[in-house]
């Protein structure tokens, strides 16, 4: 059986084009198409479709709503964005909301269908500038993990490196006491004893 495939976009060109690009393989099928996702609970328990391509910006209710509702309906439909947005605070509601993936329109029409099929897969397919800010968004929350400051990562990663305190002082230009007294914050918020603790923990956890 071909994927079924719901679209929500307002843009009647290009929903219209997305359909026609997609039933024009045989191993896909747009069982249906609408410019709003208002009714998105009732079409995706009427349709159970395999995916859902969904716009953000539409009339009435959000595509960020729409995802919640498509995924409180029909948990195994996958939803990926499709959508011109590319801010932090769009792409993270649509993600905690439930998104399996999220392109950007400039994508390539033909990477649809590799998205598709990743996405089946149990992937998650994004734009490469999404899947990047992803990325930092994450290594910003391992860097915070433990509430460390920019001078005690500078002084951890100098550790790290099998710099003695007398080094890292004179590397940082500070004092050697002032060395010790970040270390010992260092071990504090790490939950470690000693500088070998910490640079375990450092390199197991990817703290730097």
């Amino acid at each position: 059986m071909p994927v079924s495939i719901v679209l929500f976009e307002d843009n009647d060109r290009l929903r219209e084009s997305l359909a026609y690009l997609l039933n024009s393989d045989p191993n896909y099928t747009v069982t249906g198409d609408y410019n709003n996702c208002n009714q998105a609970a009732e079409i995706i328990e009427e349709l159970a479709p395999d995916v859902v391509l969904m716009d953000i910006d539409m009339p009435g209710k959000t595509g960020i709503s729409g995802v919640a509702m498509v995924k409180q309906t029909r948990p195994d439909t996958a939803v990926i964005m499709y959508t011109v947005f590319e801010d932090d605070e769009r792409l993270f509601q649509c993600l905690c909301a439930g998104a399996n993936g999220y392109l950007l329109k400039k994508t390539p029409p033909a990477r649809l269908f590799d998205a598709i099929q990743e996405v089946l897969n149990g992937g998650a397919p994004m734009s490469p500038n999404i899947a990047r800010k992803v990325l930092n968004s994450f290594q910003q929350k391992t860097d915070n993990l433990y509430n460390l400051t920019d001078r005690e990562t500078d002084v951890l990663q100098l550790l790290v490196k099998g710099n003695s305190i007398k080094v890292i002082a004179d590397e940082l230009n500070m004092a050697f006491d002032t060395v010790r007294s970040h270390l010992k914050k260092i071990y504090l918020k790490l939950h470690v004893n000693c500088g070998k603790e910490a640079i375990a923990k450092a390199l197991n956890e990817k703290l730097i």
